[in-house]
């Protein structure tokens, strides 16, 4: 671990398996790594539904934040990675139901693929604790 920054701990934590750390507390900034739809058990939600996948996601962020004294509310930055942009409408609807004007910095990438076959979609956030 780095000198001057907090690991963030959720329990139980679905990264373990895969040697990954939720994120890290730097200053008054959190950085998470990648959220994708992996519920507490390790499982896939959403096999093909994008939408499932995203609130999945989202709860996963939401979780990881919390445990690092912040929220949905401080994120600044968010980038959303994509295996298919024909699901661009629903990156439009995410930023309608989960944050507000002014709105974080994002940037939308299109990859061929994720880290598990079955996910269509992940989440990469900063925020700030204060």
């Amino acid at each position: 671990m780095t000198v001057g920054t907090t690991p963030i701990q959720v329990s139980p934590d679905p990264f373990l398996p895969y040697m990954i750390g939720q994120g890290h507390v730097v200053g008054n900034l959190v950085f998470l790594s990648g959220q994708a739809s992996i519920n507490d058990a390790g499982e896939i939600v959403g096999a093909g539904d994008i939408d499932a996948q995203i609130t999945q996601a989202m709860t996963n962020i939401d979780r990881a934040l919390t445990a690092a004294g912040s929220g949905i509310d401080r994120i600044f930055k968010i980038t959303i990675y994509l295996t298919d942009m024909a699901h661009f409408d629903k990156v439009l609807a995410l930023r309608e139901k989960y944050f507000a004007a002014p709105w974080p910095a994002d940037t939308t990438v299109g990859v061929n693929a994720l880290a598990l076959p079955e996910l269509l979609v992940e989440l990469d956030v900063i925020a700030t604790t204060s």
